[in-house]
């Protein structure tokens, strides 16, 4: 199937290219704001493990003196222009990842399709922030930026062809024109490489929490009990692998990323659900017959990332 869509492909790939050069050429207009912009994003399609380094980067920065704003799109939410995502939204109108990225990051977060109309909304609501990180915004050349950003994990470029007949957003030459890459868990750079600088990421969690936030539960806690694992993220797997590590044993159930779940899918015989942070936003709206506890994870980024960021915007030119 995959050499049947090839050239359409090509046709993809040709496309993507052109879009790109006309913002680098300024045949389509550019919006630069006036902070500094750092994207994470990635090349391939699905989740590669963005939004807990948005989240780390956040906080990292903070911790640097810095006063950060995240933007993203909002995949999934019904808001058509830019809004500040509260703590407590809907993600029917806010999206998972928004709300995640707003309960996480202790910045403010606004979602919007236009970036950059999300990026001015946010600094006029809050013109203390003097930089702004762009979730999932590598492919969104309307705003200018000064640090991109790219993640893998485990599955790599995959066959290394573009959409559709691979998984790839651009080409693998676009990697030489970005200042990083991120390697989640047992990722490994990606052939060819172009001599950026790389950071290896893992995401740690032990510790379970209820969906009210208000109770605690061990690894030793679920001994013994009949669990389900449930996950509507990009890779599944990855989470269902973290369990195993640290000694959990369950039942898998694997959703497409992003899922809307009815009651009628986590009808379960057992215990209890274990879940995700981004699943948890969701399946708190829900009311079912089995106790949920989610595991929050924390990405530790070697070496400092956060440094790195810091010394590519004082390099850069005032924005």
């Amino acid at each position: 199937m995959a050499c049947l869509l090839y050239p359409i492909s090509l046709v993809f790939r040709g496309l993507s290219a052109v879009r790109r050069a006309a913002y680098r050429h300024g045949v389509l207009h550019t919006c630069r704001l006036s902070v500094p912009v750092v994207v994470v994003g990635n090349i391939t399609v699905g989740g590669s493990g963005k939004t807990p380094l948005v989240v780390h980067l956040a906080r990292a920065l903070k911790g640097k003196g810095r006063r950060p704003g995240v933007i993203t799109r909002g995949y999934r939410g019904s808001a058509t222009h830019s809004l500040q995502v509260p703590v407590a939204g809907a993600p029917e109108i806010f999206g998972d990842e928004a709300l995640l990225l707003a309960r996480s990051c202790e910045c403010p977060v606004f979602v919007g399709r236009d970036r950059a109309a999300a990026g001015r909304a946010l600094l006029a609501a809050h013109p203390e922030c003097d930089v702004i990180l762009a979730d999932d915004g590598l492919q969104h050349y309307r705003l200018a930026r000064d640090v991109e950003l790219v993640v893998f994990d485990s599955r790599g470029l995959w066959n290394g062809w573009c959409l559709p007949a691979g998984p790839l957003r651009e080409p693998v030459s676009r990697l030489a024109s970005v200042d990083a890459l991120i390697l989640n868990d047992a990722a490994v750079l990606p052939a060819p490489t172009f001599g950026q600088a790389s950071f290896r990421m893992t995401l740690e969690g032990c510790e379970f929490r209820s969906l009210d936030q208000m109770h605690v539960q061990t690894v030793a806690g679920l001994a013994g009990l009949k669990l389900h694992a449930v996950a509507g993220i990009g890779a599944p797997e990855r989470f269902f692998a973290h369990l195993r590590a640290i000694g959990i044993e369950f039942a898998e159930h694997a959703f497409p990323d992003h899922h809307w779940y009815e009651p009628d899918d986590l009808d379960f015989g057992g215990d209890a659900i274990l879940t995700t942070e981004k699943d948890a936003v969701k399946l708190a709206t829900l009311k079912l017959s089995l106790p949920v506890w989610v595991l929050p994870v924390t990405a530790r980024v070697s070496p400092d990332l956060g440094e790195f960021v810091l010394e590519k915007l004082n390099g850069c030119p005032p924005a």
